[in-house]
């Protein structure tokens, strides 16, 4: 609902500019195809979360940094040479920044490792389908599809009461328009020309912007432990980033 007037100004603007719009089709198609990567990704995570920790699942979630440049092999992408040590690095970082327990697999780690994969796969959908079509267009219809399918789980798995949803009204507020309908919507726009593999690099500094934010807002501790673990993630990040040999510096 947020996108729709968006996508109402951005077509007007492509009119004007002379923009030819992308087939409803492969828009469609790209849309469920993230929705439905997205919708199993999230849902696995929620659950998984209730029979693991949170550093657990935070580490295990972010694995896929690891396996985007992995299934990209298989997908015969062009993966730049530097993205390997920026991502184990990365993934040091994330361990230090998350656990706080031993590495004993549990069910809930399994499930949150097969959310990481699927998160994997939404990434690489989304590099693809985001140079065929318009990204907002798709980010909206990737919503309608995880929000029609999970609308449908939840009444069949749970028992919604309407008092329950005025209690958490803000959350979800939040949840529903910045978490999903800015965040997600920039992730597609962003992709569009960018390495899915940096792109994972970039989002998996999540982890670290909300223990940062803990720090600042809520006053909470950080051990020197998790400093050391934003520190390689913050270094992991700029130096995948930084151009090649061979790069053109006046790009």
């Amino acid at each position: 609902v947020v996108l729709l007037p968006v996508i109402a100004f951005r077509r007007r603007q492509n009119q004007k500019k002379g923009i030819v719009p992308a087939g409803a089709k492969i828009t469609w198609i790209g849309g469920i195809c993230c929705g439905l990567a997205l919708c199993a990704a999230s849902t696995l995570q929620q659950i998984g979360i209730q029979y693991t920790s949170v550093g657990k699942a935070g580490f295990i979630t972010t694995l896929y940094i690891i396996i985007v440049p992995i299934l990209g092999i298989f997908l015969k992408k062009k993966v730049p040479g530097k993205v390997w040590p920026c991502a184990v690095l990365a993934a040091i970082g994330m361990y230090l920044l998350c656990m706080s327990e031993s590495l004993q697999i549990g069910k809930g780690d399994v499930l949150v490792f097969i959310c990481a994969f699927l998160f994997a796969i939404q990434i690489l959908l989304a590099d693809h389908f985001v140079e065929l079509a318009d990204p907002v267009e798709i980010s909206c219809i990737q919503f309608l599809t995880s929000g029609v399918i999970l609308t449908i789980l939840m009444f069949v798995f749970e028992t919604p009461h309407w008092s329950d949803f005025v209690a958490a009204w803000l959350p979800i507020a939040y949840a529903g328009i910045l978490s999903s309908g800015v965040a997600y919507t920039l992730q597609l726009i962003g992709q569009k020309g960018m390495d899915p593999t940096i792109a994972s690099l970039l989002l998996s500094m999540e982890s670290t912007f909300s223990v940062l934010a803990g720090w600042v807002i809520l006053k909470q501790k950080l051990t020197v432990k998790e400093l050391i673990g934003c520190v390689l993630m913050f270094t992991a990040v700029i130096l995948v980033q930084l151009p090649g040999r061979s790069a053109n510096r006046s790009s």
